[in-house]
């Protein structure tokens, strides 16, 4: 599955491997619900993840998977909000190292520097979120959709390392701060 694409199999595979978890733990401990922060991201198909947690609850009697519309724009700011007040540290891709891949594959060829895996160990503030109006522009509707656009493209190229540099070099002319499109008080909207 290294080369499906993000939302793809491979997703539903790790969420249904993760949730499982979560509802074993939470079975052997008396919790009566499970949720899980990848049902707040835009970047995640909430479909998918929500079928993963009820899947999961349901192998077990008294468990319930909790269900919510976390991807609203209210609920976005909200996240943000919360995670810049905590400092919470900011990933910037799902987990696996074929969305890493993925990921950068696509900021290449928007021109977005490559995604630093770690915590602020050379002083970066980056690393952390901070600003919610900024962080959650990031993850704006139109943000998300241009990523699933291009890395579909990239991703049907699948394990032909030069058909997926074509595919990267036609992006890199669509960038939206070349127009500025996507720019808010003087900063690209990544």
């Amino acid at each position: 599955m290294e080369y499906d694409p993000e939302r793809g199999h491979r997703c539903t595979e790790c969420f249904d491997m993760r949730m499982e978890r979560a509802a074993l733990y939470a079975h052997e401990h008396g919790f009566d619900a499970i949720a899980t922060t990848n049902a707040t991201s835009r970047w995640k198909d909430v479909k998918q993840v929500d079928d993963s947690g009820q899947r999961a609850a349901a192998r077990y009697n008294g468990l319930a998977y909790w269900a919510q519309d976390w991807q609203s724009d209210e609920m976005t700011m909200r996240k943000y909000q919360i995670s810049a007040s905590q400092k919470f540290y900011k990933q910037e891709y799902c987990g696996c190292s074929y969305s890493l891949r993925d990921s950068n594959e696509w900021r290449r060829a928007n021109g977005i520097p490559n995604i630093q895996i770690g915590g602020d160990t050379a002083g970066l503030g980056d690393r952390y979120f901070s600003d919610p109006v900024v962080d959650a522009q990031e993850e704006s509707q139109d943000v998300v959709d241009e990523f699933f656009a291009q890395a579909k493209d990239i991703a049907e190229a699948g394990n032909d390392r030069v058909e997926r540099k074509k595919k990267q070099q036609v992006y890199k002319s669509r960038r939206k701060d070349e127009a500025n499109d996507g720019v808010v008080n003087g900063l690209n909207n990544w």
